[in-house]
């Protein structure tokens, strides 16, 4: 057994779970605060939005869940799986190959209870601070609170040698900037507080965007509204055909709105709309981690990031898991935490803190020379194979053939052979048991 640390764990979502998981393993005593009463982060699903719908006020009562309640999965089961179990079919649930939400949150949850995880989670726990206040002996501070009434909060200190940053990606809403956005007379939403479709019957809709979730959504309200309108880029790929549709139609981005309710689109047409709703992602936050400016969050890069984990001069002591996007997410996961985990029990070294930090700097250029925009720093769409294979090999981990065949990137490409529908035209299960049957 290696070395023994009392670690921290900031979120019980996949992330954090996995986390917590291989750093028990390595035998280090883990504690998990989490802001919600359950286990599953972002897989949580809540009928409740946010009281401003856009999240553009700081002081806003935040609600962590993403989730639309028709939501399924955009990749299958057999890759939201960990290592040593299995996302397997159960038949009192969602059999479907790209089930609903609540089979993956109900997936999380045996994880937890299989791996005694529930009695290290704090529920209603949310951090407030993180902060290192002894650089010799690498002591952290985490403070966090509960509520204790309807207006009055508990907060307590604690004390540990490291921290394990796994809070998510998917909360603070990044939406569109345009003339006229915050004068304009109609509804704004983001897509993060989007639930169901009632409330657009008869409605004239805008939707900013054209990746998963307005593909979602425009399906899901077009039945109802009395017009769609989907605004993107010319380069965005395009997975919905809207001829599919006789009431809805594509837009440049907007050009502007004004205030009698016109929204200006940048080919010139116009529309008089009731709403327009964001489906412009999300932004890293983390109010909460008080480093001297040591890790900044930058056009949506976290940085320094040794690896999109350590930053190099506050290695190994704190860390991130779960940044990366554009990749599968739950293999990346797990093996981030695997390693992070081996690295705090001394089984497996990092390199020297200025290698570290040349290593980052290199990637940085490597982006810059390439045209690859700052905000996606966390993106492994170039990168996967190799980046998972680089973990992997880190902690010794042999990964199976098929995963070189078996990529976010191979995903994708079966998505837009099959259209809107794919996750019922799509025989998926055939298609990686071929790939897995040629190992």
């Amino acid at each position: 057994m290696g070395q023994s640390y009392n670690v921290a764990v900031i979120g019980a979502g996949t992330a954090g779970l996995v986390t917590a998981r291989e750093l028990q393993r390595e035998g280090h005593r883990v504690t998990v605060f989490e802001k919600a009463n359950q286990v599953g982060g972002t897989w949580l699903y809540d009928s409740l939005v946010e009281s401003d719908l856009l999240g553009l006020d700081p002081n806003r009562e935040i609600v962590h869940s993403s989730l639309y309640k028709s939501l399924r999965t955009n990749l299958p089961r057999q890759v939201m799986s960990f290592l040593d179990y299995p996302f397997v079919k159960r038949e009192s649930g969602d059999t479907r190959p790209f089930p609903g939400h609540e089979e993956v949150l109900r997936f999380l949850q045996d994880f937890a209870r299989d791996f005694g995880l529930m009695e290290l989670v704090r529920f209603g726990h949310e951090v407030i601070r993180v902060e290192l206040v002894d650089e010799v002996s690498h002591e952290w501070v985490v403070e966090s609170r509960t509520r204790e009434t309807e207006s009055r909060w508990e907060s307590k200190e604690e004390v540990f040698e490291a921290v394990v940053i796994c809070n998510g990606k998917n909360t603070e809403p990044k939406v569109a900037e345009f003339p006229g956005r915050d004068t304009w007379p109609g509804l704004q939403m983001h897509s993060h507080n989007y639930r169901t479709p009632e409330q657009f019957e008869n409605k004239i809709v805008v939707l900013i965007g054209n990746g998963p979730s307005a593909t979602d959504i425009l399906r899901e309200i077009s039945p109802l509204a009395k017009q769609v309108h989907l605004a993107f880029r010319g380069s965005d790929i395009k997975l919905i055909n809207l001829k599919n549709y006789d009431n809805a139609w594509p837009h440049s981005p907007i050009e502007c709105a004004h205030e009698d309710g016109k929204v200006v689109f940048q080919d010139g047409s116009i529309v008089e709309a009731d709403v327009i709703i964001h489906c412009t992602g999300y932004k890293f936050h983390l109010p909460f981690l008080k480093s001297n400016g040591i890790v900044t969050v930058d056009d949506n890069r976290v940085g320094p990031l040794y690896k999109h984990i350590f930053p190099p001069s506050l290695a190994p002591w704190l860390s991130f898991v779960g940044l990366n996007y554009r990749a599968l997410v739950f293999r990346v996961i797990e093996l981030q935490a695997i390693w992070v985990a081996k690295v705090l029990s001394g089984k497996v070294k990092l390199p020297t803190q200025e290698a570290m930090a040349a290593s980052v700097e290199e990637f940085y250029e490597q982006m810059e020379k390439a045209g690859w925009p700052k905000y996606h720093t966390h993106s492994l769409q170039n990168d996967e194979g190799e980046y998972a294979s680089w973990l992997a090999a880190q902690s010794d981990i042999r990964p199976p053939k098929s995963w070189e065949e078996i990529t976010f990137f191979s995903f994708v490409k079966g998505i837009f052979g099959h259209g809107e529908n794919f996750r019922d035209t799509w025989d998926v299960d055939k298609w990686i048991q071929e790939i897995e049957s040629s190992d």
